[in-house]
């Protein structure tokens, strides 16, 4: 018993958990359809690190945020008032994941997306981001992470401008911008 209890953050981390919020039809987690064909899975699935490979790959405050849930301070990041054209891709794996044609400015402090990239009206399958539940500080709020492999984004709310309404929240740590090439 005492080794399926060890065992359970692992597995749980392997799937989306049971109330996770999700993208519509396709959508069913992380390398969910890996091998079965489904339109909207990654091309490939970023291999599973152990946390000292993590802790090398990343510097502490991307594996803070990224592979600890953690948050990076308000108005700290280094993409808040970036205005360059280009992709925003995951730090950890170079998914990519928002454009910065859909970047706003919020006033929250941290850089604000109305959608991910490869959004299509509501349907978020060709993403390369899940949704999922997130209870920590005692409310109910929704987790924004890599779909290909499991970073902690950020958050997204339903306070954003039309036409999405959405506000998605998102640490700069737990990014990489590549500039569109001209």
């Amino acid at each position: 018993m005492a080794r399926l209890l060890r065992a359970l953050p692992r597995l749980l981390l392997r799937e989306a958990p049971r109330g996770a919020v999700r993208g519509r039809a396709g959508d069913c987690g992380p390398g969910a359809g890996a091998g079965r064909g489904d339109a909207g899975s990654p091309a490939k699935h970023e291999p599973s690190l152990t946390k000292s490979e993590w802790q090398k790959k990343l510097t502490a405050e991307q594996f803070y945020v990224t592979r600890e849930k953690g948050t990076e301070p308000p108005f700290s990041g280094s993409y808040l008032d970036n205005e360059e054209a280009g992709m925003y891709h995951c730090v950890c794996c170079d998914s990519p994941l928002f454009s910065s044609e859909k970047k706003y400015c919020s006033g929250t402090g941290w850089p604000s997306f109305s959608e991910a990239h490869g959004t299509s009206g509501s349907d978020e399958s060709h993403t390369g981001i899940l949704r999922r539940l997130d209870t920590s500080l005692g409310s109910t709020r929704t987790e924004v992470v890599c779909k290909q492999c499991e970073a902690h984004l950020g958050h997204v709310f339903p306070d954003g401008p039309a036409p999405t309404g959405q506000r998605f929240c998102i640490n700069s740590v737990a990014l990489k911008f590549k500039p569109k090439k001209q």
